[in-house]
């Protein structure tokens, strides 16, 4: 027998054999389990769940689950308990697994792990590129690879179908103008959804990298051809909505100059890209080379 001390410090035994060497047979792999009990504290993991998991894997959704201005699978939540918030809410549910979002509530996150659950933070998404990766990584998580490529594949599809079509003519500027004047940044994944379909994102010279709140007269005198929007009837309820309803914008941007883009489209991307991106092409098709 022979004997050494390999990189990692371990001392490393070897039979050493007369005649023809022997092949030892590969250590067979150990399959791990996929979890079976899978509770989801963040709006965008829910979607995740719902796309790639068993129904008999889910064991309970975030409070925000079935709300249709955040999640695109609203309806298909309903079907799933939905009232997965605090630490002890998730405990009740007895979970092998915990999805949360790095925003996600800290002392939620932090006493889960103190009590031994295993809790996988997602990231927020940022780009395509990004959100395939997610899919990737939680579909391989949960035991579900195959869904995980079916998703990417339509995605994979949307985008190289976009990025064929040429509408033609000038390439329309355009500002995204959320509640109480947000406007969304360059490198964010509506930005680049935008660009993608053949529009002139404006949302880097008004709102940086990253997005923030613009003036109205910004926006009035900066003068994009068209306004994106979350909900075509625009309703002054309150004084985040009020600024929506301006009549300033009311007539510099009627609804022949409006796109809309429901948050739940790009809120946490996943299973929403591929109309999302339909959405936004369909946009860049109708005005043509205007």
């Amino acid at each position: 027998m022979r004997a050494w001390v390999n990189k990692f410090g371990l001392i490393v035994a070897a039979w050493a054999l007369t005649g023809p060497a022997l092949a030892a047979p590969a250590p067979a792999a150990v399959p791990v389990a996929a979890p079976q009990r899978i509770v989801s504290i963040n709006a965008c993991a829910d979607q995740l769940l719902l796309a790639l998991a068993d129904p008999g894997q889910i064991a309970a959704l975030s409070l925000y689950a079935t709300d249709p201005a955040y999640s695109y699978l609203a309806e298909q939540a309903k079907a799933f308990r939905h009232d997965a918030g605090a630490a002890e809410t998730v405990i009740e549910r007895k979970p092998d697994l915990v999805l949360a979002g790095k925003f996600t509530k800290r002392e939620t996150r932090a006493m889960l792990k103190r009590l031994g659950y295993k809790v996988v933070e997602l990231d927020n998404v940022k780009s395509i590129d990004d959100s395939i990766a997610q899919i990737r990584d939680v579909a391989a998580l949960i035991g579900h690879p195959d869904r995980g490529d079916d998703l990417i594949a339509r995605i994979e599809a949307a985008r190289a179908k976009a990025a064929a079509a040429d509408p033609g003519g000038h390439e329309p500027t355009v500002a995204v103008y959320q509640r109480r004047g947000y406007v969304t940044g360059q490198n964010t994944l509506t930005g680049e959804l935008l660009r993608l379909a053949g529009f002139d994102d404006m949302g880097g010279a008004l709102a940086g990298k990253t997005g923030g709140f613009v003036p109205l007269e910004r926006i009035v005198t900066g003068k994009p051809d068209l306004l994106v929007v979350a909900d075509p009837h625009i309703v002054a309820a309150d004084q985040g909505s009020a600024l929506l309803a301006h009549p300033a914008l009311r007539e510099l941007y009627p609804a022949d100059r409006r796109i809309t883009l429901p948050g739940r489209l790009t809120i946490c991307a996943g299973p929403s890209l591929p109309e999302a991106i339909d959405t936004l092409a369909a946009e860049r098709a109708r005005l043509g080379r205007s």
